[in-house]
């Protein structure tokens, strides 16, 4: 038997020929249909799994069979096999489809020929094969600015909150991606608030697996940009501050993230102090990942510029960690950290403990970076102010 390298997704699976009998030299044939239906990856043992989601596909499905059209007659033909009744056409044709589309040309082509509202009436197609094609061929449209503008004014984000509950873990990560990419447009991101996505999403963050978190907590940085009420009235709070303590780092900073856009908002920075995260960024100041301390110091430079925020991270014993990451030159976080040092520095028990750091201060004047400079400078100058008394006109 001869086994061969799967040509399509991101999974270092094999596909098996179609042999029934001999040996593969890579990999058995019970091992390649574990991998299948398991989702996951093997290297020959059971004990080298690793737990990703795979789009491995079944294998009775050959892209290398899907005819294609010459020319200008290719997409105009899969089209039609898009409707065709028949399974294994349908599938055929949106693999062939996902490969096209990579190229803007075609993308266009597809946006301008309808694709987008064949796609849409296949999202709720009973085979997973073509929801998990479909919703592909959509993440790879969203890669394109024409694409993204389609998909935006064909409704297509409505139409895959359907999928949010999807039994298949490949279809829920395209869909993800999809709304993600979306997002990233302001048309995009209130296009999902106003689609009612943001409490899906919020409760969503508590059961998907990691790789959809870290794509649910991106899509929800943008959208919170524009609007934090809906997700304040979810529940977000409670759940972003569960994920600073997520054993991922990739989660912890996209959560520390998402904190650093709802304390933003006016409204924002009062459910910040009220729901107790400030001590959870305090903590975060101090981790092992350079950009999580970036997110975690910004996050607290916004939500502490109320009265009730700076006392919670005084309470917090904020001002080490903070001063730790200004002495440390190469820090990313250092200008975020210099400026919550400065709103620290209006209290009095902030001002008096940051008198003894000044000289902290005075090495940033000479930064490489003018904007440290110039934080450095106001932060000197909110330090050495003193109350005025009426002694001093005498």
């Amino acid at each position: 038997m001869f086994a061969e390298r799967a040509p399509w997704g991101h999974r270092a699976l094999f596909k098996v020929s179609r042999c029934p009998y001999g040996t593969s030299s890579a990999q058995s044939p019970s091992t390649a249909i574990l991998g299948y239906f398991w989702g996951e990856s093997f290297s020959g043992t059971f004990g080298m799994a690793t737990a990703r989601i795979s789009a491995y596909l079944p294998p009775d499905i050959d892209p290398t069979k899907a005819a294609l059209a010459f020319g200008r007659r290719a997409l105009p033909k899969l089209k039609e096999e898009l409707q065709c009744p028949e399974l294994l056409t349908q599938q055929r044709a949106l693999m062939a489809l996902c490969d096209l589309l990579h190229d803007p040309e075609k993308a266009y082509e597809a946006v301008a020929l309808g694709f987008l509202d064949s796609l849409k009436t296949l999202l709720v197609h009973q085979d997973q094969t073509v929801r998990q094609k479909t919703t592909e061929a959509l993440s790879v449209m969203a890669l394109h600015s024409v694409g993204r503008e389609g998909l935006i004014r064909s409704g297509v984000i409505s139409a895959l909150a359907g999928l949010l509950d999807d039994p298949v873990d490949i279809c829920r990560k395209n869909t993800h991606q999809v709304f993600n990419m979306l997002a990233k447009l302001p048309e995009g991101a209130g296009g999902v608030l106003r689609a009612g996505l943001i409490p899906p999403l919020v409760l969503k963050l508590k059961t998907e697996l990691d790789e959809i978190q870290e794509l649910i907590l991106d899509t929800l940085s943008n959208c919170l940009r524009v609007e934090v009420s809906e997700a304040l009235a979810a529940g977000a709070l409670t759940v972003l501050k569960e994920k600073l303590s997520h054993p991922s780092a990739a989660i912890r900073n996209k959560a520390a993230w998402v904190l650093l856009e709802i304390s933003s908002h006016a409204e924002g920075k009062v459910a910040v102090c009220e729901e107790g995260a400030i001590p959870a960024l305090v903590r975060l100041l101090e981790d092992t990942e350079p950009e999580v301390q970036v997110n975690s110091a910004g996050a607290l430079m916004f939500a502490i510029v109320t009265p009730q925020g700076r006392t919670s991270a005084m309470a917090a014993e904020a001002i080490p960690p903070l001063l730790a990451l200004v002495a440390e030159e190469t820090s990313k976080a250092r200008l975020n950290a210099i400026k919550a040092l400065t709103l620290l520095a209006e209290l009095p028990e902030g001002r008096s403990t940051l008198l003894e750091h000044r000289d902290t201060f005075q090495r940033c004047l000479h930064d490489p970076s003018e904007a440290v400079q110039r934080a450095a400078e106001i932060a000197i100058a909110v330090i050495d102010w003193k109350p005025f008394c009426s002694r001093d006109l005498s």
